[in-house]
């Protein structure tokens, strides 16, 4: 008979993990780490106030929505389901494409998505997405997320990544895309594109303000009479060129010089610049 303390101990149940995630952790253990980009600003200018970048964010995002889902259990589809009800109407403001449409804008547009779900008795209810910019990464020990901060006006609620309301569903899913430099941030598109964004934006602004000062380019008028021009030749010279030459209604409009005045121009001609093939590369 083999004694108690001869005998082998059971060995534990194997747990599956990285060896490499506690190297992570040690980079920010147990402090939250920011989004490392400025998505405020890539919203603004790539979304806001570009045109071809908002075409793009929303072809893709309503593409998305309107993607149809179904629920299978083996070769039986189920037309009615709690899952299905839900990604129909994910909470009271929404409707299932306007909050698809939302996560692919956001996934677009920060590189990161985050959705919330609201248990109660054991069940998601509610599902909401949450804004990348107000969102911080708080690592574990074992070097992933265990928790996430949300922050609105200086207030901040933290998401541990524990089942709530009953639920063994985690409170935040987080969708990021695909990032080579960072253990925990996704890349947004935009960034990539960032310089032909703001080639394209200052060509805009470049070329607005060339309307709005249309047949009035950059140049001097030269006096070539004796003398200077007296002070009120001067203002009324400067009140016609005003009235009669700028903006885009008088574009085109000859310049009738007199008195010994001579148009010469200093800047370079749109043309020259080669403008619209800029614009148009930077578009595209």
């Amino acid at each position: 008979m083999r004694l108690p303390f001869f005998s082998r101990p059971s060995a534990p149940p194997d747990v599956k993990a990285s060896r490499a995630a506690p190297l992570v952790a040690l980079l920010a253990a147990g402090r939250p780490r920011w989004t490392p980009r400025d998505y405020a600003a890539l919203a603004v200018e790539g979304y806001s106030r570009n045109a071809v970048a908002h075409r793009c964010v929303r072809m893709i995002a309503e593409g998305a929505a309107q993607v149809r889902f179904s629920l299978m259990e083996g070769a039986q589809e189920h037309a009615d389901h709690p899952l299905i009800d839900l990604l129909r109407r994910p909470n009271e403001r929404m409707s299932g494409s306007g909050f698809i449409e939302a996560v692919a804008g956001h996934l677009l547009l920060a590189g990161n998505a985050y959705i919330e779900a609201v248990s109660l008795d054991g069940r998601v209810r509610e599902l909401h997405v949450l804004r990348p910019d107000r969102m911080k990464v708080v690592p574990g020990t074992d070097g992933w997320a265990e928790a996430y901060d949300y922050t609105v006006g200086g207030r901040t609620l933290r998401f541990l990544q524990e089942g709530q309301g009953g639920s063994a569903v985690p409170p935040i899913l987080h969708l990021a895309l695909f990032n080579p430099l960072d253990d925990h941030y996704g890349t947004p598109p935009l960034e990539a594109a960032q310089v032909a964004l703001d080639l394209h934006n200052a060509a805009g602004a470049w070329n607005k303000a060339l309307i709005d000062n249309a047949a009035r380019p950059s140049g001097a008028l030269i006096y070539g009479g004796a003398g200077n021009l007296s002070d009120e030749q001067f203002d009324r010279l400067k009140e016609e060129l005003e009235a009669n030459f700028s903006g885009a209604a008088n574009a085109g409009r000859p310049l009738l010089l007199e008195g010994g005045l001579d148009w010469r121009p200093l800047s370079l001609s749109p043309k020259e610049m080669d403008f619209l093939e800029a614009r148009n590369a930077a578009a595209r």
